[in-house]
């Protein structure tokens, strides 16, 4: 296939090695529809201005010269992808990278981040537009087996037309192009390294976590794919059985399209994963991350930061400097290019407290975990003014007793905006807010522990524990777990929703739920704060406002909180 003409020169050399000057034109491709055309010319243009930005003074000594070139290849069905091929001006083989494009981006999210790769550590890096995508073709299969075949195609398309080494290949991406990397590693034993940035590894425990709809994510997602490209079979499914409020067909497309449930070809593979997560992405929950990284059995490590989904990944991808980018050419530099660089360090499992401080290794996400403490719960007041209740969180179980609120109703404890909340948190120290005096016990249960004199930090997964008696077969609970200060001024530490589905109206059912896992410092002086309502706008609640909820704590299964420390 004959390939455009090739763009981008020599660059100036590097001020240093793992953030070098960047300079690339690009090519705009020619795309099915005008709104597509101007959409594409936009992003090319918005890409082109951050780059130019990160330019570094050009030094005098002459560098290799790194070439761009686009690309149309064509997949296993016939249909073409639209491809950025990073090449670099040294002699290769190259080691090759592969790098799916994010859900609702265009290939040029990457073209920072691969030619600074390219340049840095002589990769040969393909960024394509995801299939369905702008100038691709196909429809969205939403990382189905057409999504991981055109990965496969890809690669196919790499060794043949590109000085591509067979034995050593990459794939990295962001959300949408970490999971289907991820996939493809299980699939395609010619992966050796992937570098999994702000993606999934269980699509129904981030979509539909404890049998709750998570409304804000699906909302987005669906939007930005009808927007920015064409909805597939799979995906017209989902979004019309997702209308409808059937769940089932959903959860099960996603068995497919979980990388968790096929860690054992990615373990047999011997595929070395890196993980790149931050605490508060809306879309896809931690939890699901650490689970899927402590199944791994190969060569592993972890990141976990402050931020919401991909805000800590983006800059990054454009070539701007930034910690997880980093760290995966590092992943890629020892896992693919050999290099001793403490890329396999003793302690893969690094953690950034969302309340803010500095990196702390481990050997192992249990590890983060030094001991827990467990809070038994009493039975709440309805007055607002003792928001101080000792005896409420205590060291001994308080049994025997019952709390009813109304549920159909939110307060003021919530958990968020996607996007929002997270950013604010990782860009501006500026934490989901509540002020606990305030939160209607009418309408929720509200809980407060003893004052920490010295501090204490938060690491790793909160639970909460208790009996509920719903009115109505289908219910939903939210927990949250908030740092108080001397004023009542709270800050959302963890929380987590919770459907009761199908159950009988007026018999209890057990409650225990995981919260997202968590590193947080509560500064000395401070409480801990547990509140259950009904009511949330990130999540789809099963609640209506007649109904009520008994919450309670029994002899054989007292009401509690564990709460993990560092």
């Amino acid at each position: 296939m004959a390939k455009a003409r090739a763009i981008g020169t020599s660059p100036p050399a590097p001020q240093n090695r793992r953030f070098p000057a960047l300079r690339t034109a690009t090519e705009t491709p020619p795309s099915r529809s005008r709104t597509r055309r101007a959409l594409t010319r936009l992003l090319s243009a918005g890409t082109a201005a951050l780059l130019t930005a990160a330019l570094l003074p050009a030094a005098p000594a002459a560098a290799a010269t790194v070439t761009v070139t686009h690309e149309t290849i064509v997949s296993h069905d016939g249909a073409e992808l639209s491809a950025k091929a990073i090449t670099p001006g040294t002699d290769g083989p190259h080691p090759l990278l592969v790098m799916p494009a994010a859900w609702g981006t265009p290939n040029l999210i990457y073209v920072g981040a691969a030619h600074r790769l390219a340049y840095e550590s002589g990769y040969q890096v393909v960024a394509y537009t995801s299939r369905g995508f702008y100038d691709s073709g196909g429809g969205i299969e939403v990382a189905g087996p057409e999504d991981r075949a055109d990965a496969s195609a890809v690669i196919d398309w790499a060794l043949a037309n590109t000085d591509a080494d067979p034995d050593l290949i990459g794939m990295a991406g962001i959300s949408y192009g970490a999971g289907i990397s991820l996939l493809t590693a299980a699939e395609d034993e010619r992966v050796d390294a992937v570098a999994a940035l702000s993606g999934w590894a269980d699509l129904a425990a981030s979509l539909y976590p404890n049998r709750t709809i998570n409304e804000q994510a699906a909302e987005l997602l669906l939007l930005a794919g009808n927007l920015t490209g064409s909805p597939g079979e799979k995906l017209q499914m989902i979004e019309e059985e997702y209308r409808d409020g059937n769940v089932a067909p959903i959860v099960e497309a996603s068995l497919d399209r979980s990388a968790m449930h096929k860690v054992d070809a990615i373990n047999a593979n011997g595929t070395a994963v890196m993980m790149a997560h931050t605490w508060n992405d809306g879309i896809f929950n931690p939890n699901q991350i650490t689970d899927f990284y402590e199944a791994l059995e190969g060569p592993k490590q972890l990141m976990l930061t402050p931020g919401d989904h991909a805000t800590q990944d983006a800059f990054g991808a454009l070539g701007l400097p930034d910690e997880v980018w980093s760290a995966a050419g590092d992943w890629f530099d020892h896992h693919l290019l050999g290099e001793d660089n403490g890329a396999a360090a003793a302690d893969p499992v690094r953690v950034k407290p969302n309340s803010g401080g500095g990196w702390t290794s481990h050997a192992d996400w249990a590890s983060v975990t030094g001991r827990t403490d467990a809070y038994y719960l009493g039975k709440p007041s309805t007055s607002w003014f003792r928001w101080q209740s000792r005896g409420a969180m205590a060291a001994e179980p308080a049994t025997g007793w019952e709390y009813r609120y109304r549920s159909g109703y939110g307060t003021n404890a919530q958990s968020g905006t996607i996007l929002l909340t997270g950013a604010l948190q990782q860009f501006f120290d500026v934490p989901t807010g509540v002020s606990l005096p305030r939160v209607d016990r009418y309408h929720s249960a509200v809980w407060t522990g003893p004052a920490y004199p010295d501090g204490v930090r938060i690491a790793g997964t909160p639970r909460a524990e208790l009996t509920a008696t719903p009115t109505s077969a289908d219910q939903t609970l939210y927990v949250y777990l908030y740092d108080i200060d001397e004023r009542g001024r709270g800050a959302l530490v963890s929380h987590a929703p919770y459907s009761l589905r199908d159950t009988t109206p007026g018999e209890p059912a057990q409650v225990g739920v995981d919260l997202q896992d968590i590193v947080w410092d509560v500064p000395a002086g401070h409480r801990l704060a547990v509140v259950v309502d009904s009511g949330d706008l990130r999540y789809a609640e099963e609640n209506d406002p007649w109904d009520r909820v008994t919450v309670a704590s029994g002899e054989e299964s007292p009401a509690r909180v564990t709460v993990p420390l560092g």
